[in-house]
């Protein structure tokens, strides 16, 4: 018995009409020159959106795809070279490219017509030949045929997160993964975030710079530890609202998935916990001008937002998520992307687009079946891939079928 019959056949008579499809989902995707696709396009409706094929085909790539519509790297984190196709001119005449993205673009292009709950808009993204031309590497952002001034531009159109197998050791490795994992949660809110996090990054790096070539003058080194304990501050405030909704929502989910206990570590966002934002802001700022000897001989530095990490316990059990099984490990990650989504729903309106690689094939039959229910009762368009047709049967009439085959797409009427 497929999810449709078992949720309710009435709204799966809806959903194939109008008034049942999602309020944000992607009618028409469109790559150039992107990975292994000289160029594909994908016509969907409202439903969730099944990839099959054999392992390098290219679902992931069209998932990345999707991905790049959001603000960030994408869910490789690729540079933008590494998206280019193999053997493409890096010189497309614009004429070849999709008109949602226009002139003034060439090498590889994403493009899509998003529905969302005020309208239809079209947005697109892809590598700036002009500024390679320059020697910059730089992306552009088109939003309804017009140039924006950045990729926060995305983030005001639709959200999106997602799971990847290689993030099945997020939980127990590292902070930075889990940190990015977080920021991406945070954007789903909040899309100015990824513009602090862009304008944090940049005086990083160019205070690191100034302090390994000792060229750093102390006006300049001040300025930039003031941006940096800025941001720092206003990137902290916006994580510890998201976490702190997450983990109400997390403590009451009632899906088949383990309730996962949400919290920070980090000097801004502990901090914040106790003082004003102006008196954190300010013990950044001296820890930063305290420590120049020290970060210019190790890099980096002490303090500031990149020291963030995101703690998560497996509440029935009481237990760090660290020290969890493999599987239970991916189902609090799943919890953690379902509250997430049904937190953006209410909060914009519509949930994000939910990007799942290779995480059917992964899961029991009771724990596919209460993930399809989960997403169907959020009423997101999910994108999932798995090679296996089989997984997915019980999405029923809730699902739209592609095949992939070596950089070719299809729809699949089954």
């Amino acid at each position: 018995m497929s999810i449709a019959t078992v949720m309710s056949s009435d709204r799966f008579e809806v959903l194939e009409g109008q008034g049942a499809r999602p309020s944000l989902w992607l009618e028409r995707l469109t790559l150039q020159d992107f990975r292994n696709f000289r160029q594909a396009e994908l016509d969907c409706d409202g439903r969730i959106v099944v990839l099959t094929g054999e392992n390098g085909a290219g679902k992931t790539n069209i998932l990345e795809a999707v991905s790049l519509l959001a603000p960030g790297r994408g869910l490789r984190g690729a540079r933008l070279g590494e998206l280019e196709r193999h053997g493409s001119s890096n010189r497309m005449p614009a004429d070849r490219l999709s008109g949602d993205l226009g002139a003034g673009l060439g090498a590889w292009a994403i493009s899509a017509r998003v529905m969302t709950p005020e309208g239809p808009r079209q947005i697109g993204t892809g590598r700036d030949v002009a500024a390679l031309e320059r020697g910059r590497d730089r992306r552009v952002v088109r939003l309804d045929g017009e140039a924006a001034k950045g990729q926060q531009a995305l983030g005001e159109v639709l959200a999106a997160v997602w799971l990847t197998p290689k993030m099945d050791r997020l939980l127990e490795e590292g902070p930075s993964a889990r940190r990015r994992f977080l920021d991406r949660l945070v954007f789903g809110f909040d899309p100015a975030h990824a513009g602090r996090i862009a304008a944090y990054e940049q005086a990083l790096r160019e205070r690191a710079r100034l302090l390994k070539t000792g060229s750093g003058e102390v006006p300049w080194l001040d300025s930039l530890e003031q941006t940096m304990a800025e941001r720092s501050v206003a990137i902290a405030a916006a994580r510890r609202e998201t976490v702190g909704r997450l983990a109400g929502a997390c403590a009451e989910a009632s899906d088949a998935f383990p309730r996962a206990g949400l919290g920070l570590a980090g000097d801004a966002e502990t901090g914040l916990a106790d003082a004003p934002a102006v008196e954190v802001e300010a013990g950044l700022r001296r820890r930063l001008a305290a420590d120049r000897a020290r970060d210019g001989e190790t890099g980096g530095a002490q303090v500031g937002a990149h020291r963030c990490d995101l703690t998560v316990t497996h509440l029935p059990r009481d237990l760090p998520a660290s020290l969890c099984s493999s599987g239970e490990q991916k189902a609090l990650m799943l919890s953690i992307v379902l509250a997430h989504a049904r937190l953006v729903a209410l909060d914009r309106g519509a949930p994000p687009l939910i990007l799942l690689d290779e995480v059917a094939a992964h899961l029991d039959s009771t724990r596919r079946q209460a993930l399809f229910g989960a997403l169907l009762e959020i009423g997101a368009q999910a994108w999932m891939s798995g090679t296996d047709l089989a997984n997915f049967e019980a999405l029923g009439a809730g699902a739209q079928h592609f095949k992939v085959d070596d950089g070719f797409v299809r729809r699949e009427a089954l």
